[in-house]
């Protein structure tokens, strides 16, 4: 624009000149033709500089109100991304304030369904399971088990055993479902939290299927390990636009005859169990940590994990769990904004199956491992009595699974025990054992759990 107002001058200079020259030339008609047409011209020539001259005014005064625009929406843009940041340390704080309203340990109830084979000539669940009373729904928190007895006049009595949990699961609860209770959990470790999920039970009774989901593992019946990685990685790329920044990292280990194994390397380490820092922390000295970046990384140390256990058949099950499995998940997290850092923790433990000697059938090899199994359960009844009670000192160094559990349920973890149960009426027994010992777990009450931040 600039340009063509100076074009326009030097034309109206040269148009000037050009008039003036004409002037010492009016004496002929020719010369008088040629004046009238360039003092139109030369007119024609200062209406289009006046416009031109115009529309610069006109432009630079957008520019000046387009810039302030600009300067008012930078401002804008700043303070909601700073209400972001603020509405995001509410949510993590109310989102802990409700955890801990539910309680920093928790016990929910599942129960397996009836396998193909244990419906047989045409019977349906509930001629089955005529022994157990179980919510009609999915919210329910009740379950009562009922027992036949002969009292001491010959006549027939049924004797009622009721307990009640934080949550009780019938057969047909899907993996999802479940999961949908405990995923803001899950989201307490993103948040910085230490937070411990484990199952208990019998053998049998479906703990493995509801952490690490079946063999043939597709997006429905995924178990509650794969489902919560899942979320911390939806959720960490959420957390990108306010800021956040992750690195994750996971191991697997599992408690076998009391020794400590690598499921992730070849290496059997011994002894290697230890705890560090205030949080407590579970660490596993010179086993094997694997940065999980994406969620197919998590699927390929599961299958390695899996097939690095230790199973043997038994009566009470073929593929029956042999060991205790321990699957660790560290999250870092970084602000780039605020320059907040967190360090949360998640322990997702498949227990070993619990099962009377007489049950069991075990000999040799299979003796050694069951009565390393109880041994190490019974201490953790005896962590769990020691806590109801609050006594001065609590056995966790009795068992390596004890040992490893204290920072889950002494120190400020938030922890979730599931009770996996048979739905068979000849795993009574067992199955009251079970439900005996999560109510001592649920009676528990631990510290409150602090985030771990710098």
């Amino acid at each position: 624009m600039e340009e063509m107002t100076a074009r326009l001058k030097e034309q109206i200079k040269t148009s000037t000149g050009a008039v003036e020259s004409m002037t010492e030339k009016l004496q002929s008609s020719e010369a008088k033709t040629a004046f009238l047409a360039l003092e139109s011209d030369h007119g024609a020539l200062k209406d289009k500089l006046k416009s031109t001259e115009g529309t610069l005014s006109e432009r630079d005064a957008l520019i000046v109100q387009l810039k302030a625009k600009l300067e008012e929406n930078a401002a804008l843009i700043a303070e909601l991304e700073s209400k972001i940041r603020e509405e995001e340390m509410v949510r993590r704080k109310l989102h802990n304030t409700i955890q801990e309203l539910k309680g920093n340990i928790r016990v929910f109830c599942r129960v397996r369904p009836l396998l193909g084979n244990e419906l047989q000539d045409g019977k349906k669940t509930e001629d089955v399971i005529t022994h157990m009373k179980l919510p009609d729904s999915n919210s329910g928190k009740e379950i009562e088990l009922m027992q036949v007895q002969e009292s001491a006049n010959g006549k027939s009595v049924t004797k009622t055993y009721p307990f009640n949990f934080d949550m009780v699961f019938p057969g047909s609860t899907t993996q999802s479902v479940i999961f949908e209770e405990i995923s803001q959990l899950v989201q307490s470790a993103l948040d910085g939290y230490p937070v411990c999920i484990f199952a208990y039970g019998q053998t049998g009774s479906g703990k493995t299927y509801t952490m690490e989901g079946p063999d043939n593992l597709d997006e429905s019946n995924m178990g509650m390990i794969p489902r919560a990685v899942h979320q911390i990685f939806a959720t960490a790329a959420q957390l990108k636009e306010k800021g956040w920044e992750y690195e994750m990292e996971g191991q697997f280990v599992e408690i076998y005859n009391e020794s400590v194994h690598d499921l992730l390397g070849n290496a059997r380490w011994r002894d290697t169990v230890m705890h560090s820092g205030a949080d407590m922390r579970i660490l596993f000295w010179r086993h094997t940590t694997v940065i999980l970046d994406t969620p197919g990384k998590v699927t390929a140390l599961l299958k390695k994990a899996s097939q690095n256990r230790a199973v043997a058949a038994t009566m009470c099950n073929e593929r029956s769990s042999r060991s205790h499995s321990v699957f660790t998940l560290r999250l870092k997290g970084r602000n780039r904004i605020t320059l907040e850092t967190s360090e949360g923790l998640l322990n997702l433990i498949d227990l070993a199956g619990s099962e009377r000697l007489s049950a069991s059938g075990a000999t040799g090899e299979r003796l050694k491992e069951t009565q390393a199994i109880n041994k190490s359960l019974s201490s953790l009844g005896d962590v769990i009595a020691a806590l109801a009670n609050k006594d001065a000192h609590i056995p966790y160094r009795n068992s390596k699974l004890t040992y490893l559990l204290q920072n889950s349920l002494g120190g400020n973890s938030k922890t979730l025990m599931f009770v996996n149960i048979s739905p068979l009426p000849e795993s009574f027994q067992e199955t009251l054992c079970s439900l005996r010992f999560a109510t001592k777990v649920n009676s528990c009450h631990i510290g409150t759990a602090r985030r771990v931040v710098k």
